[in-house]
């Protein structure tokens, strides 16, 4: 009888992918008049849709214009809104034109769930009125987001500590850095708080507070040779950043020399994030393989969702010496029955200099054999050519990478990780130019 257990389980996967595509042809028929006028309207120029009627209570307004002129749209399907069901996260693929450097594709972030955007209205609400609906931009002059007023000259650890992972331990010199490179006001370039407006200053501590990616890509631009996405600007509740391509997931099954090419970058990723000139050491606490996309062109890797990371000052450590601070911090492997997991102490990694977590991170989720992801297992360097296969070094390193057997031994296999991922992208590139791979 088991034997037929297969054959009735992949009847019931195409019945039910039969049932999903009538069902959306239902939907389809139903919403045929709505269908035509979504084509047809832009309705990224409707202040109601993109919650510019809620600001202060916003992310910022610097690319109103550009949304209000129509030179913001969405792609085709991104115009439909009964499939915004299916689109859990927000985020939208858009066209942006200019006339003189024509149109480009562009992202649009919502920065949270219709749900999670609902609770911080209740919230604003709550704080200002004790009722969880209320006159929601009244509301936001009674909450902390305005008490923190122009008089007061700079933005300090003690009122925004553990407002969200961006500021669980900032530094002054952090929040300096955030205030000055605050993309939504025309005055950028200052760390004063007097600097700013009331409604912009109120736009800054509710991305904080609520979701700080854009700050992170502000804050470390890719301009400077961060690995982040560009900001472009916002608009209400809606953030446009820089489209950079496919998902790192659509390369899984890429040839062996594309994905040892996309470790290797995934790796110094992972050092340039712990280890900078600016001792700002960036730990990514959500790694997965839909948070990093790979350029069509250039091939670079990018960070694409920045919202959960935490940034510790490696001068104030130094400078503070906490107990132990000075002691390597090894992250510790534990098992999961979840996807792209980790285990991580956010008090530690802000209390120590020298800290693997990146390191964990990268090659527990993306590139070793525990790497779990919709449904798979094996990460990236899954089914390595023969020889390297049976050389075993590939394997032990991410291995020692994920689960170290030797104290510290995870720093030192990072290490050694990147030099022979590197070395095995060298030598795929020097096989493929001379088998003319590259010739046009």
């Amino acid at each position: 009888m088991l034997r037929f257990l297969p054959l009735k389980l992949g009847r019931l996967y195409r019945c039910l992918k039969l049932l999903l595509v009538v069902g959306l042809f239902v939907i389809l028929l139903m919403n045929t008049h709505n269908l035509f006028a979504s084509f047809q309207k832009n309705e990224l120029t409707d202040r109601r849709f993109i919650n510019l009627n809620k600001c202060p209570a916003c992310f910022g307004t610097s690319w109103c214009r550009k949304f209000m002129n129509g030179q913001v749209s969405f792609e085709t399907w991104g115009r439909l809104r009964f499939l915004d069901v299916f689109n859990v996260k927000n985020v939208y693929f858009a066209q942006y034109g200019e006339p003189r450097e024509g149109t480009r594709r562009v992202v649009l972030k919502r920065l949270g769930s219709n749900q999670e955007l609902a609770e911080i209205d209740q919230k604003i609400c709550k704080r200002a009125t004790g009722r969880p609906r209320c006159d929601l931009i009244q509301a936001m002059y009674k909450t902390e987001f305005a008490r923190i007023n122009g008089d007061v000259r700079l933005l300090t650890p003690d009122v925004v500590e553990g407002w969200s992972d961006l500021v669980h331990c900032p530094s002054q010199r952090l929040l300096d850095r955030v205030v000055r490179r605050y993309a939504e006001t025309k005055d950028s370039g200052s760390f004063l708080l007097k600097n700013l407006k009331d409604t912009e200053r109120m736009q800054l501590l509710m991305t904080l507070a609520f979701n700080p990616e854009p700050l992170v890509l502000q804050s470390f631009p890719s301009d400077e040779g961060w690995p982040f996405a560009k900001y472009l600007g916002a608009c209400g509740r809606v953030v446009a950043v820089n489209y950079v391509g496919e998902d790192l997931w659509s390369f899984y099954n890429a040839p062996w020399e594309k994905r040892v090419d996309l470790a290797r970058q995934l790796m110094d990723i992972a050092e340039q994030l712990t280890n900078n000139d600016f001792e700002f050491a960036l730990y990514l606490l959500d790694v997965s393989f839909d948070n990093f996309a790979v350029g069509p062109r250039d091939g670079k890797v990018i960070i694409v969702d920045a919202e959960n990371v935490l940034v510790a000052d490696k001068r104030l450590i130094k400078q503070n010496k906490p107990e132990n601070y000075d002691v390597w911090y090894e992250s510790r492997f534990e098992e999961c029955d979840r996807e792209a997991c980790l285990s991580f102490s956010k008090d530690s990694l802000c209390s120590r200099v020298t800290v693997d977590h990146n390191y964990y991170a990268i090659c527990q989720n993306l590139l070793s054999r525990y790497a779990t992801w919709r449904g798979t297992t094996g990460g990236l360097l899954h089914d390595p050519p023969a020889h390297i296969a049976k050389d075993g070094q590939l394997k032990a390193l991410l291995d020692e990478c994920t689960k170290p057997k030797k104290r510290w031994g995870r720093f030192q296999a990072a290490k050694e990780l990147r030099e022979y991922l590197t070395q095995l992208a060298a030598a795929s590139s020097s096989a493929m130019a001379r088998s003319g791979w590259c010739r046009r």
